[in-house]
């Protein structure tokens, strides 16, 4: 008998399973999650500041709602959250569209939930912000309040302190001016071997004071995005040798910092330079000068990655046709899988009209959703995979991407609803694309890594959406099926 492999069997071995959008992606039909505290078994009177608010905020809010931080108001004591309480419990109830709070927009009722540094709110979280600030927001017991948390300043690093910080060049916007793009130069590493990133977190430091508040994240900064990779420096150091060009994630504005996985650290490479081929700044109401900061830590030294070969990027910059005055537009992208993949991070990228990015994964009858998330153009983010819960697919897998928009009026990014546009850099203008980042496997590696996604897996009842063929039939070697011919 010939042994047949794993991508002939597929539509024996797993279920149908299509997992459709369940939600509707406009801003207007989008409704607040509202819970009741008492399908927890606990009385509404009870919930205080003290002992269920403060400990959410310090771990969800705190980062940004400081001095100092992004955000537009402090929120490190009671008699500063209460008098928010009512627009706390609307904007954390919005959950996972545009304006919600903490800007963590993934949909928790479809697709794989399993991302690092996830700062999102728990139903029961929800729950009891709602039923304190139903209850008028009381404090309950000062003594049980936690200690409060030791913020340095806004020059912090999230990630903690960095093994390399790399400085940009300074750079100047008029209070008000139209947008800026272009190729601000190299950035010299001084790296005398070569090294591999374990993660990196890019911030902008200038001189807007720290205790003036703003209206928006964007309104503290002046660099809208920006577009890096690195390589090594010619004989002239006047250039980097695109031969050894790496690409890096891209910097946004509210975007998180990237921690790559275990098994896929970015190299940084001797004699090396960052270059900042694609900056986008902004004028935002006042003169600013600054730059950014690049925050580097390294795998220790010896440390070499298992997968270094990068899978596709999706998504449609230039085909985009995006009416006016029009709720639930759809975009589709889609893109044949020429080798076993490992999804590493989704990150949705669009621009002021997209409300929400959809991944799918189609395998034969197989339509699985990976994730959905709602996108939101102040706040982008990137949603890094746990490594045992990142999508496994094989080759010949279509990767489907979908993105929503919205140009009614409803949607408040929006200059002018009643505006057609296509694709371009501008944030009037549309992008549809997933920055996240994926590995290519070889059949070795993809057959160890669903090996590792079994183990994890209790029994055959058990079906992981980010591995469609970890029960399938493992493939027989040939010379193992000769012998049982």
């Amino acid at each position: 008998m010939r042994a047949k492999t794993l991508l002939t069997i597929i539509a024996l071995s797993v279920p149908l399973i299509a997992l459709g959008q369940a939600h509707d992606a406009s801003v207007a039909n989008h409704q607040p999650h509202y819970y009741d505290i008492t399908d927890y078994g606990i009385d509404p009177q009870n919930v205080t500041y003290a002992d269920h608010i403060a400990p959410i905020l310090q771990r969800s809010c705190q980062s940004c709602h400081r001095p100092g931080g992004g955000g537009p108001m402090s929120l490190l004591s009671f008699d500063e959250v209460q008098p928010w309480a009512a627009i706390i419990m609307y904007r954390t109830a919005i959950r996972d569209r545009m304006g919600a709070m903490p800007p963590f927009f993934l949909e928790k009722d479809i697709g794989i939930d399993g991302f690092k540094e996830d700062s999102s709110l728990s139903d029961l979280e929800l729950a009891m912000i709602q039923a304190w600030a139903s209850n008028g927001a009381p404090r309950g017991n000062p003594a049980n309040e936690p200690e409060p948390l030791v913020w340095n300043d806004s020059d912090a690093w999230t990630l903690g302190e960095p093994d390399l910080v790399l400085r940009g060049p300074d750079m100047t916007r008029p209070a008000i001016g139209p947008d800026w793009w272009g190729d601000i130069g190299l950035v010299p590493t001084g790296l005398t071997e070569d090294r591999y990133v374990k993660s990196i977190e890019v911030r902008e430091l200038n001189n807007i004071p720290v205790d003036e508040g703003t209206n928006t994240v964007g309104g503290r900064y002046i660099f809208h995005h920006m577009t890096y990779g690195s390589g090594v420096l010619n004989d002239q150091g006047t250039a980097i040798d695109p031969e050894t060009r790496v690409s890096w994630p891209i910097h946004e504005v509210g975007r998180n910092a990237d921690i790559f996985s275990e098994k896929a650290g970015r190299l940084l490479a001797a004699n090396s330079a960052l270059h900042l081929n694609a900056a986008h700044l902004h004028s935002n109401g006042r003169e600013t000068t600054g730059h950014l900061e690049f925050g580097i830590t390294f795998f220790p030294l010896g440390y070499e990655p298992q997968y270094t070969r990068r899978g596709p990027r999706t998504g449609n910059g230039i085909d985009l046709d995006i009416v006016p005055n029009k709720a639930g537009q759809e975009v589709h992208n889609y893109v044949v899988l020429q080798e076993h993949t490992k999804i590493m991070a989704f990150e949705p990228h669009l621009h002021a009209p997209g409300v929400r990015m959809c991944m799918e994964a189609i395998w034969g009858h197989n339509n699985i959703t990976l994730n959905c998330v709602g996108y939101d153009h102040n706040w982008v983010k990137q949603y890094v995979y746990e490594d045992d819960k990142a999508p496994l697919l094989p080759k010949g897998t279509i990767l489907h991407t979908i993105a929503y928009m919205d140009t009614t009026a409803a949607n408040p990014n929006l200059a002018d609803a009643r505006n057609w546009a296509g694709g371009g850099r501008r944030s009037v203008s549309n992008m549809f694309i997933d920055l996240g980042y994926s590995v290519s496997l070889t059949e070795e590696q993809f057959q160890a890594e669903m090996a590792s996604r079994r183990a994890l897996m209790q029994s055959r009842n058990e079906y992981d959406l980010g591995c469609p063929l970890c029960w399938a039939p493992e493939p027989v070697s040939a010379s193992v099926a000769q012998g049982n011919d």
